[in-house]
């Protein structure tokens, strides 16, 4: 009996530290870029047009048509953009944002952001 006790407490601790632990599922922080007039008009890796006045983003990972809540961590302004290119390119950022997205996020002037993301719908493979 003893034994099992200790078997039982071991792998609720296991379990609560692997939880604890855990990062929220479709969540990343870190530096988001943007992009825009030389891009206007060209072909994004989607097949479609980049359009810099549309909410939309880069993403080196995320399926296509994937909805992401990005929220700016320095003054907490939230949107809600579209994956349809891939990138960015630049060591160490996570994102890139149409022109209108870091405009409305406040970061423009800066180019880069401290910035988190969260998948809101993620579209599923056919």
């Amino acid at each position: 009996m003893k034994k099992f006790n200790n078997y039982l407490i071991l792998m609720i601790l296991i379990t609560f530290s692997t939880t604890a632990c855990a990062k929220p599922n479709g969540t990343q922080i870190g530096k988001g870029s943007w992009y825009g007039k030389k891009f206007h008009g060209r072909l994004t890796a989607s097949g479609e047009k980049y359009n810099m006045y549309a909410l939309t983003a880069a993403h080196k990972t995320l399926p296509f048509n994937t909805m992401v809540e990005v929220t700016n961590l320095k003054n907490n302004r939230k949107i809600i953009v579209r994956i349809n290119d891939r990138g960015p390119y630049s060591k160490g950022r996570i994102i890139d944002l149409s022109y209108l997205a870091a405009k409305k996020l406040g970061y423009v002037s800066q180019g880069t952001a401290k910035l988190k993301i969260r998948v809101l719908y993620k579209q599923k493979k056919k």
